[in-house]
């Protein structure tokens, strides 16, 4: 009847449907138009599309029409503070110390530089029989044998070697010649003995032994950082910390020929006189 090609929504397949049907039902309305409105929805839809595609380019020639308002620049004035006064008095560091010479002979072999031959003023390079020898260098000079070899270090002619210093607040814990309390040990127990007031309260308690104490005995002899590192009561640990802050200044240690800073420790004694 309709051939062979089957579309449902066609007009008389429609009809044939709703035949002896109430065609007021929503139904075959909505299969009636519904090639106008999928029409209609997508003329919508391809017309939001390009609008939200093209915004960006709507809102940039909008604020060109718009003109903008005058920048406010704030100046403030600059008071500039005269440079700190040069002291005369203080000398210039000295300079560098010329680095030692090198262990093998060196022979002129500066980096090659293009030159018309008319400029060419250097000597020819070094043979192979005198690479042999020495090494290559910006001059020619004579190593050292007694020389440490120095590997991508400066070279130069002095004939002493770079010594290398110590950091000069390195605390040892072990050194050549170790502190001492001026006049030796017997004059420090002397000393403890005369300068130590045994606490009351330790005194009533019976408390004995001993406390030991860590610090550090400087250059110049004072001592510093004081702690205890191993306690018998509050009071004996703050009257032997203050015997010890009230110490002469010792004999310092020795390091190499010079005095260094060195970690010590001691023991203060507390002990109760027996009745008789």
């Amino acid at each position: 009847m309709f051939g062979s090609k089957l579309d449902i929504l066609d007009q008389k397949w429609i009809d044939v449907v709703f035949s002896s049907r109430n065609k007021a039902y929503g139904a075959y309305e909505l299969r009636k138009d519904n090639s106008k409105n999928t029409n209609r929805a997508l003329i919508i839809a391809i017309i939001l599309f390009v609008f939200i595609i093209s915004l960006p380019t709507i809102i940039n020639k909008l604020k060109g029409l718009i003109p903008k308002a005058d920048e406010k620049v704030k100046i403030t004035d600059v008071v500039l503070l005269p440079p700190p006064p040069v002291d005369q008095t203080k000398k210039p560091p000295p300079p560098p110390p010329e680095p030692p010479k090198p262990k093998v002979d060196q022979v002129r072999f500066p980096p090659p530089v293009v030159k018309p031959d008319n400029e060419v003023k250097e000597k020819d390079p070094p043979t192979v029989k005198e690479l042999q020898v020495a090494d290559p260098g910006q001059k020619d000079q004579k190593g050292d044998p007694n020389a440490d070899i120095r590997i991508d270090e400066p070279v130069g002619n002095s004939d002493i070697k770079q010594v290398v210093e110590e950091d000069p607040n390195k605390i040892f814990a072990s050194v050549e010649n170790l502190p001492e309390f001026p006049g030796g040990q017997d004059k420090f127990i002397a000393y403890l003995s005369k300068t130590i007031r045994y606490p009351a309260v330790d005194r009533e308690n019976g408390t004995q032994g001993r406390v030991i104490l860590t610090f550090v005995v400087e250059r110049d002899g004072s001592l510093t950082d004081i702690k205890v590192s191993r306690s018998l009561s509050p009071g004996t640990d703050a009257e032997a910390v203050r015997a010890l802050k009230s110490s002469p200044k010792w004999k310092p240690g020795i390091q190499n020929g010079r005095p260094v800073r060195v970690q010590y420790s001691v023991p203060v004694s507390f002990a109760l006189a027996a009745d008789n």
